[in-house]
């Protein structure tokens, strides 16, 4: 298995959003947040999803992990978005570099 740049990212993003950070106010900043068609999803431990075609280009947003307001830690990627069988992208999409290997993240309310 051949592990890319976008699922390095998307699990960093979800280990940091499973940890949180060191304060308040950089947590929020490293929630592993993705934007995709205008709306901003957060990535969840769900497995067992099928992943459809490739809807376009996500952002994994960059990290503040100081809180000094500057996105030293991991500057935001873009990634892969892919359609979830059986889910409105409205509501969750998959994120990687390939259908294979992409993790589901759920539209942040």
């Amino acid at each position: 298995m051949t592990i890319t740049r976008g699922t390095l990212l998307v699990a960093a993003a979800v280990l940091l959003a499973a940890t949180g950070c060191a304060d308040g106010e950089a947590a929020a900043s490293c929630s592993g947040l993705v934007t995709y068609d205008g709306r901003g999803y957060l990535p969840t431990a769900e497995s067992g999803f099928t992943v459809g075609e490739r809807l376009g280009t996500a952002t994994v947003e960059a990290c503040d992990d100081t809180g000094d307001g500057v996105d030293n830690a991991s500057p935001g990627s873009r990634t892969g978005a892919y359609v979830v069988r059986g889910v409105d992208p409205a509501e969750a999409i998959a994120v990687g570099d390939g259908a294979a290997g992409t993790e589901l993240v759920r539209v942040h309310r």
